[in-house]
């Protein structure tokens, strides 16, 4: 495993981080057992990665913190806490007041089996969300902080209704968080010049997530989300081949498959700290983890790949 300084927290920490939610979440989205969940995590940490992402909604945490007893100092531990009541919609505004974000933080180390998080996020906040952050939840966070609880605030944006980043490029405005947690792949590569400047220049560590969702890993799905880019003038449909669009990452022996070129792709991007990878699945994770740990694509291949998708801010790839 290779690993690096995370940005100004002063961890270091595997560039393969695993993520314990998305439609996985560590097997349980597809009735995997709770022990084949905790055999995930502790191959993961067999395999060197030594940073676990979970949250409070994901249902995972007692499974993180199962398969970390015994090794928890050796782990950085990254959960979430969500900026809505429970109950409503998570791009509402019916705001969570601080103490349930303190219910929230206390559910979490006890789930964990930890007195402190490494990594606490504010969970998939919205742009509309993100003066309630400031006002109400800033404060709280500091206060966590002060009471040993957690170490490092971090930040999630939900990328699929914000795959332009516009909460995060409101908050990169201010010196407060230490991570942030971003959406960036093959298709949707905007936070190249929105997002990973300005973290870079501030020492915040990157979190990237929706390397793969479904139009990397599904080809009818990637044919879909293609042809509304091209009905909507983004894509031209004379400069792409709709019978197998991202061939040519293969086609040239660049990549092995299109999963394995969409890690590599957000692995090697300058800004990139960690990659996250979430599966129920430990051969899964050993391709997954292979993968990350490749060299970068071609220059052919990343110059084809800004040529398509350079501009393209407006999909997540879910």
């Amino acid at each position: 495993m290779d690993y690096i300084e995370f940005g100004k927290t002063g961890l270091e920490i595997s560039v393969a981080g695993l993520g314990c939610g998305g439609h996985s979440r560590l097997g349980q989205g597809y009735g995997a057992s709770v022990q084949a969940g905790v055999d995930v995590v502790r191959a993961a940490l067999d395999r060197g990665i030594n940073y676990i992402d979970t949250a409070a909604v994901y249902g995972t945490e007692e499974i993180v913190g199962h398969a970390l007893a015994g090794v928890r100092d050796k782990i950085v531990i990254s959960t979430k806490g969500m900026v809505v009541r429970t109950g409503t919609p998570a791009t509402g505004a019916e705001f969570a007041p601080p103490e349930q974000l303190r219910a929230s933080l206390e559910s979490s180390l006890a789930k964990l089996s930890t007195d402190y998080i490494d990594v606490f996020h504010l969970h998939g906040v919205m742009p509309s969300q993100y003066a309630y952050c400031q006002s109400h939840l800033m404060p709280e966070l500091l206060k966590f902080r002060e009471e040993g609880k957690i170490r490092f605030f971090g930040l999630t944006e939900r990328f699929i209704h914000d795959p332009g980043h516009d909460m995060l490029m409101t908050a990169l405005e201010e010196d407060f968080w230490d991570v942030m947690m971003v959406g960036f792949n093959m298709l949707n590569p905007s936070a190249r010049d929105r997002v990973f400047v300005k973290t870079r220049g501030k020492g915040i560590g990157t979190l990237v997530m929706f390397a793969v969702r479904k139009a990397l890993s599904n080809p009818g799905a990637l044919k879909e989300l293609l042809n509304d880019l091209i009905e909507q003038g983004l894509v031209d449909r004379d400069r792409i081949d709709m019978s197998d669009p991202l061939g040519f990452l293969v086609d040239n022996a660049d990549a092995g498959s299109i999963i394995n070129a969409a890690y590599r792709f957000c692995r090697h991007e300058t800004g990139t700290d960690v990659v996250l990878t979430g599966t129920g699945s430990v051969a899964h994770l050993d391709e997954n983890i292979t993968s990350i740990r490749q060299g970068p694509l071609s220059e052919t291949s990343l110059n084809r790949l800004r040529d398509l998708f350079g501009h393209i801010d407006s999909v997540s790839g879910n």
